[in-house]
């Protein structure tokens, strides 16, 4: 029998799909000593954020040979050494479909958030305080949303965006999009020089460092805002705190972080922040798809 390690969680309908076709699947989180005994009883591992499959564990695995794929339930591959399994055998994939809306609607929230001063005067309120005068806020409709990436979640972004009377430039690395000449493509100097809200849908590589760091935000608007909701590291932590403390940008959101759980209290307990832990993906409807590839995905690797 096939057995299935669901590390960190599965949808219910999916595990009762995979349990019905004959396969076998364990919902348990291990920590890094017992999953490196554990991997080499599996012949899938299905991963979140949480679980780290790296260097050792493949290793750990190859001693058995008998894990031959691994699925990250999300977009973001960093987790994972996806080269390193890949050349040993081990087939990885990913959902990279199923969370794009509910990220897109994620990023945009926390723009209205900024925007109104919903987050400060969610707390504000329930310290009895009646701060009205203070909470002038701005309209999304006529400022322009520059997009760092033009990836799925990006152009879901765009069209909630564009839906709400903003102008939307983008930069990406593959250069101008077909289909979306109704957006402008610019460099990322462009970008962050016209851009009111400038929001990071771009993976985060480790050799690169932050995309968004001093420099970047220097040349961005005064008063602009940083949306955050794709990983942890593309935008310097310390500098954005730097920029915040000065008044160059007026707020930043953050869904991301470098350390999760993040330990930076500096940043979490800043008043210009709109702070979520990590939640892009976690929708109701996100998750019934995420399933859904994840028994597509198993189902034809061993079909």
């Amino acid at each position: 029998m096939i057995r299935i390690l669901a590390a960190d969680g599965m949808e219910k309908s999916a595990i009762t799909k995979l349990t019905e076709m004959g396969f076998e699947v364990v919902e348990r989180h291990y920590e890094e000593t017992e999953l490196a005994e554990e991997i080499k009883n599996f012949d899938v591992v299905v991963v979140r954020s949480a679980t780290k499959i790296r260097k050792p564990i493949i290793d750990a695995a190859l001693e058995t040979k008998r894990l031959k794929l691994i699925i990250r339930g999300g977009v973001g591959v960093d987790n994972i050494d996806v080269d390193y399994a890949r050349a040993n055998g081990i087939e990885v994939n990913n959902t990279p479909n199923a969370s794009s809306a509910s990220v897109a609607e994620l990023a945009i929230g926390h723009m209205f958030t900024l925007a109104r001063f919903i987050h400060s005067a969610n707390v504000t309120m329930r310290q009895g305080k009646w701060n009205k005068k203070h909470y002038e806020g701005i309209e999304l409709a006529g400022k322009t949303l520059g997009l760092v990436g033009f990836g799925r979640i990006a152009k879901e972004t765009a069209k909630r965006a564009e839906a709400l009377g903003m102008k939307i430039v983008y930069t990406d690395i593959c250069g101008p999009m077909d289909g979306y000449e109704r957006y402008r493509f610019c460099t990322l100097d462009e970008l962050l020089q016209v851009s009111d809200f400038v929001s990071l849908h771009i993976p985060f590589n480790k050799n690169q460092g932050p995309v968004i760091g001093k420099e970047q935000i220097n040349r961005m608007k005064d008063g602009a805002y940083i949306i955050n909701c794709a990983r942890g590291g593309v935008v310097s932590e310390d500098d954005l705190l730097e920029a915040l403390d000065s008044g160059k940008l007026a707020g930043a959101a953050l869904d991301v972080f470098v350390e999760e759980p993040t330990k930076n209290m500096a940043l979490c307990s800043h008043e210009k922040v709109s702070l979520t832990p990590h939640i892009g993906a976690s929708t109701v409807e996100a998750q019934e798809r995420i399933g859904e590839e994840i028994v597509d995905i198993i189902t034809k690797f061993f079909a």
